[in-house]
């Protein structure tokens, strides 16, 4: 991993993977480690379709966030369990769009803290704080998001890759970490954008739980059915919820960053295995 003056103090955790620096590594990242980059080697023996999936989402971000700006007018945004700053970041996009679009970045991973802040150290109109997505009042009352969104106008909340992290077990969640703040705080016409890994198959799915929840993920794979029903009464958006790859699919956007070499054979294997894959989409508040 390559550290710097920002994160070189900061307490990483070597002992298990997280979430953040996996993800990370998948999408060409190079701030990670050996145990972050064991445990992708060893889900995708049984679960192939990972890498493409991962990066299948980050492409998503890249056009809801887009969508949300241009097309809409939304330009603050909320980005739960943001991971660690790689290409065309929520803020590069949004202010791509609109040089006046705020966002606060929230993940419970310090080293995002670090590399986050370094990142974002000359742009006022962002911010990078860590906490967890389960708290979404603590995450309301943070002085970044009190300076830097106005809940009196339309705001976006992003909850993309992450919702699988959100298990049924947990206190309120995942309904309380998904709909707090769409619900209770946000005014109508703000949206939520979210996904996660699903399986059609609940056992094919209790079976990748177990393996990431061993692996010290926390970890709940859905059926899109179930991933579905945390959002009644929001109205989505066109296409619908849908696997991400089939969410307005723009051939021209920007590339992402190559896969590691390790993970090469694993790329393009969703063109045929079709059984893990990326699903959400984009919901508006009406009222």
């Amino acid at each position: 991993m390559t550290t710097n003056e920002h994160s070189a103090e900061i307490d990483v955790q070597l002992d298990k993977p997280t979430s953040a620096r996996a993800y990370g590594w998948m999408l060409g990242g190079k701030d990670n480690y050996e145990v972050d980059r064991n445990s992708i080697l060893t889900v995708v023996q049984e679960f192939p379709g990972c890498v493409d999936i991962a990066r299948q989402n980050r492409q998503f971000l890249y056009r809801a966030v887009r969508y949300l700006v241009r097309d809409v007018g939304i330009t603050q945004f909320i980005d739960m369990g943001c991971g660690l700053p790689t290409d065309n970041n929520v803020h590069e996009v949004a202010q791509r769009c609109d040089p006046d679009a705020r966002v606060v970045y929230v993940d419970i991973d310090p080293i995002v803290l670090a590399h986050g802040r370094a990142l974002l150290a000359n742009n006022a109109a962002t911010a990078v704080i860590t906490a967890d997505m389960r708290e979404p009042e603590a995450i309301l009352e943070h002085q970044d998001t009190r300076r830097l969104i106005d809940f009196s106008e339309p705001v976006a909340v992003l909850f993309l890759s992450v919702g699988h992290h959100l298990q049924d077990t947990d206190p309120g969640a995942p309904r309380h970490a998904l709909r707090h703040i769409i619900d209770e705080v946000a005014v109508p016409g703000s949206h939520l954008a979210a996904s996660q890994v699903v399986i059609d198959d609940p056992v094919r799915g209790a079976r990748m739980s177990d393996k990431l929840n061993g692996l010290g993920v926390p970890w709940q794979t859905r059926t899109p059915a179930e991933f579905g029903a945390l959002f009644d009464g929001l109205q989505p958006v066109e296409p619908g919820l849908v696997n991400l790859k089939d969410w307005r699919p723009d051939p021209t956007q920007p590339p992402l960053e190559p896969v590691p070499t390790e993970l090469h054979r694993y790329v393009g294997i969703t063109n045929t295995n079709t059984e893990v894959y990326e699903y959400g989409g984009v919901l508006r508040k009406e009222a």
